[in-house]
């Protein structure tokens, strides 16, 4: 293991962020979802701060990220921090570094007040699911995420 650490990202960092979000993309079998742009990571991220992203670096080398939003809860009554993703270049897997961003999402999320924690995981991403339970996380199976497009979003908007 190098010297690793954790810092906020910059909009510096915006090429790379697009970089790894791009690998995990590969990874997931989603390239053909991944349509991020610098300029639009740049923009949201950075800009308009819709989301916040850690970095994650050996020995000086950025290897992987964690972007990550606050939400709320209306049950609990307190914000809650949803992880979006969390990656690791696979040369640097198997060396704590996933809990580590994951340890210093809860000191976030902590220090925030948060009342939960929260992300999603692929059903076949088998290695993930068994680190999330190792560290006590529990599957939401009663739940049902559903989404709308872009497009979608814009045909609901323009509904009478």
């Amino acid at each position: 293991m190098g010297n690793f650490s954790i810092r906020q990202a910059t909009k510096a960092d915006a090429p790379k962020v697009v970089d790894l979000i791009q690998q995990l993309a590969a990874y997931e079998k989603l390239s053909h979802e991944a349509v991020m742009t610098v300029e639009l990571i740049e923009q949201n991220v950075f800009e308009k701060e819709y989301a916040h992203v850690l970095m994650a670096s050996e020995n000086d080398e950025i290897i992987g990220f964690a972007l990550y939003f606050f939400n709320f809860s209306t049950f609990k009554g307190k914000p809650g921090l949803y992880l979006e993703d969390l990656y690791i270049e696979q040369t640097h897997r198997g060396k704590g570094y996933g809990k580590k961003l994951l340890i210093e999402l809860a000191k976030i999320a902590s220090k925030m007040n948060c009342g939960r924690m929260e992300w999603s995981v692929l059903d076949w991403n088998t290695p993930s699911i068994n680190f999330y339970k190792s560290l006590g996380a529990e599957p939401m199976d009663e739940w049902t995420v559903y989404r709308l497009t872009e497009e979608k979003i814009n045909t609901l908007a323009t509904a009478k």
